[in-house]
């Protein structure tokens, strides 16, 4: 039988098929291969004795979060308490591309914000949607509802942004635990314990622990330049086709940078992200 996993602790694959669940261990031989069975994997599996025979080919796998046949991941992101980081933003968007997963920006605390805080914020949700992507206020339910509608969704982001919240008021019988703030800390504590599929909204969901930890150490410099959008789309018109847009002369993006064409903090963070070793 061919089922989904929604749901992994310990060895234990929860795996469901024609709305039934099954609890499964996976047969030995993936051991041997070295094969690790994945929440939102396609598998066959021996709906009598209970062990998953097969895995189907993968779209896509992360290691942190385990995680596969991801479709988009939406990053909470929150614009206060704790403050806006744009740093760990653009390194998810990067990460998230390589794998080709489509990202989803979603605020979260814009109520806090004052009227030039606010203004300061409109700033960047205009970049980034100039870039193409999708940036959501977290209190549009609908237009959330919408892009997880028959996808495997992941929920990242910043500790302390809201993702739990957030996926109770999409689904409230989740009722998925919620910590306060760590003042000291400035941000949140950590509150989710393994990976789960959810059903959201026709799609599912899945509010995964760790992915914020992810770094870039298995991506080249070269994987990280043509996954960040402008680093990529502008690369053409440089002097040199093989531009890192670093030190090298008649750069197009060095040149927009200083315009306010491309956004500085993006190009900072492009720099980081290059010099992370």
């Amino acid at each position: 039988m061919e089922g989904i996993i929604i749901k992994n602790i310990s060895n234990d694959y929860v795996v469901k098929s024609n709305k039934k669940t099954y609890v499964c261990k996976p047969r030995g031989k993936f051991r041997h291969q070295e094969v690790t069975p994945l929440v939102g994997d396609h598998v066959i599996f021996d709906e009598t004795n209970n062990y998953i025979l097969q895995i189907l080919p993968r779209k896509n796998m992360l290691i942190r979060p385990s995680i596969a046949n991801v479709d988009k991941a939406i990053i909470v992101t929150s614009v206060k308490e704790p403050n806006f980081n744009t740093n760990l933003l653009d390194k998810l968007l990067i990460i998230i591309e390589y794998n080709n997963i489509t990202p989803i920006i979603v605020l979260s605390k814009l109520d806090l914000l004052n009227q030039e805080e606010t203004e300061n914020i409109q700033k960047y949700i205009d970049y980034y949607r100039h870039l193409g992507y999708s940036v959501i206020p977290n209190t549009d339910l609908i237009s959330i509802k919408k892009q997880i509608k028959d996808q495997i969704v992941v929920f990242t982001g910043q500790s302390g942004s809201g993702k739990s919240t957030l996926l109770n008021k999409l689904n409230s019988h989740l009722n998925l635990k919620t910590n306060s703030i760590s003042k000291s800390l400035g941000r949140g504590k950590h509150t989710t314990r393994h990976t789960e599929l959810f059903k959201v909204s026709e799609g599912y969901v899945a509010d995964t622990p760790g992915f914020s930890s992810i770094d870039l150490r298995n991506m080249s410099n070269i994987d990280i330049r043509d996954n960040m959008r402008e680093m990529f789309d502008n690369l053409e018109y440089c002097k040199y086709r093989d531009c890192m847009h670093l030190k090298e002369d008649g750069c197009k993006v060095k040149d927009l940078v200083k315009k306010g064409v491309i956004l500085k903090s993006r190009y900072e963070n492009y720099q980081k992200f290059i010099e992370r070793k």
